[in-house]
């Protein structure tokens, strides 16, 4: 039964850091409660922190306001999430990585390498009919970058997902006792 899934244009996208106990399964109850609740994810980034029994799951999604508290609610009652945290975008760093394959011919090359360096990004392989692209930043930037390209034709596209952390020393992870995962563990 289908009753969130609805696109409003006043949703905007929301960007949630999930700290996770670093075991086989976590990743898929998080996203299979974003599916019972019909919500699309937009990107999705998953990997280990700074501590080994911690995984960082990012995820970025379009939702009004009130949905998205509850969809933060129903995680926060997963047995092995950690923490939740919806980050504001003036206040964290987030990036994105793209590998962008694009046709590049005898005619097109210096027009697609021009660009490349307007946006000061790298190409990492070259065909005599294409040029790979990879280009780490914002998703606005990547977005401008794409959209230049296209033009000359986008053969293969590949996108990282959005990663996220908090400006300042902080790190999130440190609202997370050493102890709490291990007493999880143990409660199961």
């Amino acid at each position: 039964m289908i009753t969130n899934y609805v696109t409003h244009p006043s949703t905007q996208q929301h960007t949630l850091s999930v700290l996770v106990e670093n075991r086989p399964g976590v990743l898929a109850r998080v996203t299979e409660l974003f599916a019972r609740r019909s919500f699309n994810i937009d990107s999705l980034s998953v990997s280990s922190t700074e501590r080994a029994d911690i995984s960082r799951i990012t995820v970025t999604a379009d939702a009004e306001p009130e949905p998205l508290e509850q969809i933060i609610k129903q995680l926060n009652k997963l047995l092995h999430v950690l923490k939740i945290v919806e980050l504001d975008p003036d206040q964290a760093v987030e990036r994105e990585l793209v590998l962008i394959k694009v046709k590049a011919n005898e005619r097109t090359r210096s027009d697609v390498l021009e660009i490349v360096k307007l946006f000061r990004v790298r190409v990492v392989d070259v065909h005599p009919e294409s040029l790979t692209i990879e280009a780490t930043g914002a998703q606005g930037k990547l977005d401008a970058l794409m959209g230049l390209l296209a033009p000359y034709g986008v053969v293969e596209l590949v996108r990282s997902g959005a990663v996220a952390v908090t400006r300042g020393p902080k790190a999130l992870s440190e609202k997370v006792p050493e102890t709490e995962t291990g007493e999880r563990r143990s409660k199961r």
